[in-house]
């Protein structure tokens, strides 16, 4: 096993900062969206079409930053966010539904309610928090569940709020998959909701692939990787028609030690390289940031706050203060030290990454890994599941959160 200096860019959700090969798909993206303030009326969705391993995901997420950015740079008031989904992991489109709605609140559980009522809490709770969205649906092959209902909501979502309410905040969808899921997709909402034509991605060329093999390799390893493995990873990759995400699974294989022979490449357990860290932590950090920057003193407040009200002992300020420096190491954050106050709370946590987008685990730093799997920011729960608590805006929905 080579030695990684950067083994979390490895991960299935670590996003490249640079989409390789695919700036203008990303442009086209984004100007089809049109941040902060679309000429066009909403629904605001695009979809990315293309075959597997041809950068879909990359194109969509990178997108989706990229609006979140000039939202952020543009507006003032609440903080965009970015929702992303990989729609692979979730069972039918109550899953999706369910999914979109746990990404607000950790603690729902969609199990009794129909689609529409979840549909319903997921709405309403975006016009109750009030900050703009972009939402992305990655992943869409022909097996995936059907969005049609979902698009749906998102595009008529007053059919879904309380009397007298209508509209959402600003909500940008980016739906990326395979062409045949996105046309069967398209073909079941009216003609006012039209994402086509699609931004449609060709596979990537040998040398296109070469280049996004290397830079990633060398970003994990520290280092450059020899010329000639890099080739051997791309030579397989083409041959067995896998693009890009064939030859990460063996860019993988090769990094962690095993040979490049013969395997089940969509069996291949990933390890998942997520940071440990108490979701609690991750939370305090949002609140206490808004997304930006927030002092250090305000996260270990919130942090006490959040913990006590899940009845457990908030952590001492040296072992908080490891844990930004955990997140600071995955290049999610950002410490400014600044002498004086009780502590070093004067200290701020600049925010580098969407919070969204972390890769967390909530074991304890230490507990064996093996292969475990990787999960995002707002599905780990630090205590037992319990009742959810109703909706007081949505009778019969419960577990939605304030």
């Amino acid at each position: 096993m080579l030695s990684l200096a950067h083994p979390e860019v490895l991960a299935d959700g670590w996003l490249p900062p640079v989409a390789l090969h695919r700036r203008s798909a990303v442009d086209e993206v984004v100007r089809r969206l049109d941040p902060p303030l679309p000429r066009a009326s909403p629904p605001w969705i695009v979809g990315v079409a293309g075959s597997s391993g041809s950068g879909t995901s990359v194109v969509a997420r990178r997108a989706a930053r990229e609006v979140s950015d000039r939202i952020r740079s543009c507006v003032s008031g609440s903080s965009p966010r970015i929702l992303w989904m990989r729609l692979p992991t979730v069972r039918g489109t109550h899953g999706v539904a369910t999914g979109l709605l746990r990404r607000l609140d950790e603690g729902f559980d969609g199990r009794g309610f129909p689609v529409p009522e979840v549909l319903a809490g997921f709405l309403r709770r975006l016009r109750r928090e009030g900050r703009p969205t972009v939402l992305v649906l990655d992943d869409v092959g022909v097996s995936a569940a059907d969005l049609v209902p979902v698009v749906l909501a998102l595009g008529r979502p007053d059919r879904f709020l309380p009397e007298g309410e209508s509209g959402l905040p600003p909500l940008y969808t980016i739906v990326a998959g395979r062409p045949n899921a996105l046309d069967r997709l398209a073909a079941g909402v009216p003609e006012s909701f039209s994402f086509t034509p699609f931004v449609s991605l060709e596979p990537y060329s040998e040398t296109a692939l070469t280049e996004i093999v290397r830079d990633r390799a060398e970003r994990a390893l520290g280092r450059p990787m020899p010329a000639e493995k890099v080739a051997s990873i791309v030579a397989r990759s083409v041959e067995e028609g896998g693009g890009a995400r064939q030859a990460f699974h063996l860019l993988r294989r090769a990094l962690l030690g095993s040979s490049l022979g013969p395997f089940p490449s969509l069996s291949f357990p990933v390890p998942s390289f997520a940071v440990a860290i108490e979701p609690r932590v991750v939370r305090a950090i949002g609140a206490a940031t808004g997304g930006v920057a927030g002092p250090v003193a305000d996260v270990r407040r919130l942090e006490a706050e959040l913990a006590r009200s899940q009845g457990l002992r908030p952590l001492p300020t040296t072992t908080l203060w490891r844990r930004i420096v955990r997140l600071e190491a995955a290049g999610y954050v950002r410490r400014e030290i600044r002498t004086g106050g009780d502590g070093g709370t004067r200290s701020v946590v600049r925010v580098l990454t969407p919070i969204d987008e972390w890769v967390t685990d909530s074991r304890r730093p230490g507990t064996p890994r093996g292969f475990a799997r990787s999960g995002l920011f707002g599905f780990a729960r630090e205590e037992p599941a319990g009742r959810p608590r109703p909706d007081p805006e949505l009778p019969g929905l419960g577990g939605v959160a304030d």
